[in-house]
């Protein structure tokens, strides 16, 4: 026998919802990290993140001999310098045992022909002297200006390196040089350090200004007396401009740049120290790559499906939780990426991605709940209390639509003679409705303020329920005291409008009503067909609640109940015992009772012995026990009266 192959799990709606919502975040935060802002937002980050642990330079780094203030004041000569002065410190530098000597000073036009003589005799090619790159934008063109050493000075051997560096929109020094003839690159060869390429590398900032080994000027000048010993040997050295007190950032400064560092102390870096700083990421391993925008792209899409995986279930205040803790990791996992992969991958897209994937997804839910929240008082709002209608709609949990069992007290109430009514008044349906609205606007009032449902009007005829769709552990009693307001509201209701005829000369047309209770086990839920349906009761229950309301006028009066309504109520109310009757459908005689707010412990007693005479057979027309129970009981009094013409005509 052949099977039919089970189709594969079908997500739900949640789910694909969620992978739509996913999807789109994605592609958003994807094309908004293509925007400079963003970039520069992502750059900003970088400048925390490569920082917020204070990395310090290698300890075999440069060393900067610092053009600074004590060396101006020492030195005490104009600006610039004699170049046969930098020649001294070039031969003092060697002698001390410098691997490589780099001066961060462009000597690009003649001085004096003898000083400049004397200096181009020291240089070698263990030195390197700094050139210059820049563009200069006029209206008719872009033109690419290079500022190189004197050639007297590089046909001695000394070597040129391109000391320019780039900054970033915000003026912030981060992507590493370019040039194959950079300034730090040349050092690098000269010293026989290898260093990688810096194509899409980002610089590792080494604390803030002055955190190289740093002598000044004139100390350089005479190393043996006024340094310790071996501090240049075996080192690149770097000469330039380096201020004690690095220039603020508002005050700008010579030679002096921003760096990621700078968010830290709002201080610029000198640029011997940049230089130095750019030798030790090119050699020692430091630079940081940044991710390209596959790379960045999979960190987006991988932080939306942990925000998707967080809030597929649902979205509660944990959501926020876990929404935080997920963040911070991102942020953690930049930083360790950083630090042990030397790799940069910006955690602000991720971050947004996964913010605005919970976002979006609570704002669904939210809707979503909002809707069901209509749809729930829309629903019920017809039926329940508005009190009860907020409460189910505050908590959906407390309703179980499809059907289920519960004990409930069913009410039953219709109009006595109405068909009579609606006869005298069929020429004019306008007035009979405005009745009926009337009548029952009032009864249906009353149902809601005592915390009950109702079930359906079945045109004179008011059916209602407690217990359903809300927990209510005293159903029988809230019911029972409904029915006993909707007797007197009729009072008040046939006053004004006995008034109203008068006043209008018309025919006043008195409004009595029936009502039966029955407590019992029954079916409630949403029923019906898959167009339309209501929610509605179900149960051997409900047919008894309705021939008590049918057999109300029987007995006399306007309330039966059934026995379990009686039991649950008769701590309440009084409670009566009227008779025990076979109702179709069920096998055996069941008691029915009234109740009334209140009646004399006396008047219980002697109706107790009058209930049992009378199903003993003990009853006669004339018996005395009639007239005192109408006098001590005037309530009961039809009942008595039925009872008595009952047994006047030979009714058992």
């Amino acid at each position: 026998m052949s099977t039919t192959p089970r189709l594969p799990h079908r997500w739900s709606r949640r789910t694909r919802r969620l992978a739509v919502l996913a999807l789109a975040v994605v592609v958003l935060v994807s094309a908004l990290t293509q925007l400079p802002a963003w970039s520069l937002a992502d750059l900003r980050a970088f400048d925390y993140l490569s920082t917020v642990d204070d990395p310090r330079p290698p300890v075999d780094g440069p060393v900067v001999v610092a053009i600074d203030e004590p060396s101006l004041a020492e030195i005490n000569a104009q600006w610039p310098w004699p170049r046969e002065l930098h020649g001294r410190l070039v031969e003092s530098l060697r002698k001390a045992g410098a691997t490589a000597i780099g001066l961060d000073i462009i000597f690009a036009e003649p001085s004096n022909p003898a000083s400049d003589a004397a200096f181009a005799a020291t240089l070698g090619p263990d030195v390197v002297l700094a050139g210059d790159e820049s563009v200069i934008v006029t209206p008719q063109a872009e033109q690419l200006l290079r500022t190189t050493p004197l050639p007297a000075f590089t046909a001695a051997g000394a070597v040129t390196g391109i000391a320019s560096i780039t900054l970033g929109g915000d003026g912030v020094f981060r992507d590493l040089p370019r040039y194959e003839d950079g300034f730090a690159r040349a050092l690098a060869r000269i010293a026989g350090k290898p260093a990688v390429s810096p194509e899409g590398k980002l610089l590792q900032s080494f604390g803030p200004a002055r955190s190289y080994p740093t002598v000044s000027y004139y100390q350089a000048l005479d190393p043996e007396n006024m340094l310790p010993k071996d501090t240049f040997k075996g080192r690149v050295v770097i000469v330039g401009l380096s201020l004690q007190n690095a220039p603020v950032i508002n005050s700008g400064g010579a030679d002096a740049f921003a760096t990621p560092y700078t968010v830290h102390t709002g201080r610029l870096v000198a640029g011997a120290e940049i230089q130095a700083t750019i030798l030790d990421n090119l050699t020692a391993g430091a630079a940081i790559t940044r991710a390209g925008t596959p790379l960045a792209i999979a960190a987006v899409a991988l932080a939306a499906l942990v925000s998707a995986a967080i809030v597929r279930r649902a979205t509660r205040w944990q959501t926020a939780v876990l929404g935080i803790l997920a963040s911070a990791m991102l942020g953690l996992l930049s930083f360790a990426l950083i630090r042990e992969a030397r790799l940069f991958v910006s955690p602000i897209g991720p971050t947004i991605a996964l913010l605005l994937v919970a976002a979006g997804q609570t704002a669904l839910d939210y809707a979503e709940e909002r809707r069901r929240r209509r749809a729930i008082v829309r629903a019920f709002s017809q039926y329940l209390s508005p009190a009860l209608v907020e409460r189910l709609a505050r908590d959906p949990s407390q309703l179980k639509l499809g059907g289920e069992r519960r004990t409930l007290s069913i009410l039953f109430c219709d109009v006595r003679g109405f068909t009579t009514i609606a006869e005298t008044m069929k020429d004019d349906p306008e007035q009979l409705t405005t009745l009926i609205n009337r009548l029952l606007t009032p009864l249906s009032d009353i149902v809601l303020k005592h915390g009950g449902t109702i079930d359906k009007y079945i045109g004179d005829c008011v059916m209602a329920f407690w217990n359903a769709p809300l927990d209510d552990g005293d159903h029988a009693r809230h019911a029972v005291a409904a029915a006993l307001d909707m007797l007197d509201v009729m009072a008040t209701l046939n006053a004004k409008l006995q008034a109203e005829a008068a006043a209008s000369g018309g025919t006043h047309h008195a409004l009595r009503i029936g009502i039966g209770i029955n407590t019992g086990e029954c079916v409630v839920g949403n029923m019906g067909s898959s167009r339309r349906f209501d929610y509605s009761v179900l149960g051997d229950a409900v047919n008894l609640a309705s021939r008590l309301e049918g057999a109300s006028k029987a007995y006399g009066v306007p309330l039966l109940i059934g026995e379990s309504t009686a039991q649950l109520t008769a701590t309440d109310f009084a409670v009566l015992e009227l008779d025990r009757i076979t109702v179709k459908g069920r096998t055996g005689a069941a008691p029915v009772f009234t109740a009334v707010r209140s009646l004399p412990e006396e008047a219980k007693a002697l109706h107790a012995l009058f209930v049992e005479a009378k199903y003993a057979g003990r009853l006669a027309a004339d018996d005395r026990a009639f007239d005192a129970l109408v006098e001590i009981a005037p309530a009961l009094a039809p009942y008595y009266a039925t009872v008595r013409s009952g047994h006047a005509a030979g009714g058992a």
